[in-house]
């Protein structure tokens, strides 16, 4: 589907050694496979979150018996509740004295229709603000560290080539705080998949000393689509014909997140399809007054959970 760069995580990942890495959904699909690829270039400690504590106990096991001798810790999150964001926040600063690389890729996709714990569209809360407010609370961290002599510090966020399956305008500000009744589940889905893209390029505009960048890991069968399958035709029958031709293993899905997380080649600010090809995106994703409408809307939104 893409014409991508070759990259193979054996022998083009550098060596870790020092570094922290900090996955959301390290527990399964491609934050798993994340986790185990950069486990075997010896980094100082690898931290996983999960919704599930018996879940990340066992995929912390299953990477463990594959890399003996990797660090790993277990933090749990639910992106969809911000207390259960601060929450990790905190247990994280605590144990850890800096953070190398934040990789945000935990996601829900066409769920039903529902709002988070804290009233929010679920999709959106989920997959921007949660986020959004995990790396506003690590920032510090991630900024001290960047002063480091050799530092190279990075935010990767996992979007989607969905991002342009959004509402009319982008993003409906005016009821994120409501379950959206009038939008389908494809275009909330598509609408919180923007909002990564728009918040990682105002990352890295406003904090030059990071590498911010977003990513579409390419159709990878995660079980990431299973709530949209069972409820849509179109979707089933999308993935018995086309998607089974061009869709990916984990394996192969992977890839674009470690090239980001570790490639010589990421641009700050950038979105990148697979392997390491920095796209346009749609409009909506290129449009630097929505990114920063987005910015000061999300900033507001998480007032008071900042430690």
């Amino acid at each position: 589907m893409f014409d991508g760069k070759r990259f193979t995580p054996d022998t083009d990942i550098q060596d870790l050694s020092g570094k922290v890495v900090l996955i959301t959904g390290g527990n399964n699909g491609l934050g798993k496979q994340s986790a185990l690829q950069l486990a075997k270039h010896n980094p100082t400690a690898i931290y996983i979150t999960s919704r599930s504590l018996e879940k990340g106990r066992v995929a912390i096991a299953e990477i463990e018996a594959a890399v003996p001798g990797v660090k790993l810790h277990l933090l749990q999150l639910d992106l969809a509740s911000l207390e259960s964001v601060q929450n990790a926040a905190k247990e994280f600063s605590a144990s850890s004295p800096h953070l190398d690389i934040l990789i945000n890729n935990a996601g829900i996709m066409a769920v039903p229709t529902d709002v988070t714990e804290d009233g929010y569209e679920i999709q959106f809360g989920t997959n921007h603000l949660g986020h959004a407010l995990l790396s506003k609370l690590l920032l510090p961290m991630l900024l001290e560290t960047a002063e480091t002599p050799g530092a190279d510090v990075r935010i990767v966020t996992l979007t989607s080539l969905s991002h342009s399956w959004t509402p009319k305008g982008g993003i409906k500000f005016e009821t994120l705080r409501t379950p959206q009744l009038e939008e389908s589940n494809v275009a909330k889905y598509g609408q919180s998949k923007l909002a990564n893209i728009l918040h990682s390029q105002e990352l890295a505009r406003r904090y030059p000393s990071i590498t911010c960048v977003s990513v579409h890991p390419g159709m990878v069968e995660t079980g990431l689509s299973k709530p949209m399958r069972r409820k849509h035709l179109w979707v089933r029958m999308f993935e018995a014909t086309i998607g089974s031709l061009i869709g990916v293993s984990v394996e192969q899905g992977v890839l674009n997140q470690l090239w980001a997380a570790t490639s010589k080649d990421v641009v700050s600010g950038g979105y990148y399809v697979p392997v390491g090809n920095k796209a346009d995106g749609s409009t909506d994703a290129r449009n630097e007054q929505l990114a920063r409408r987005l910015w000061d809307w999300t900033s507001k939104e998480l007032e008071g959970y900042i430690l």
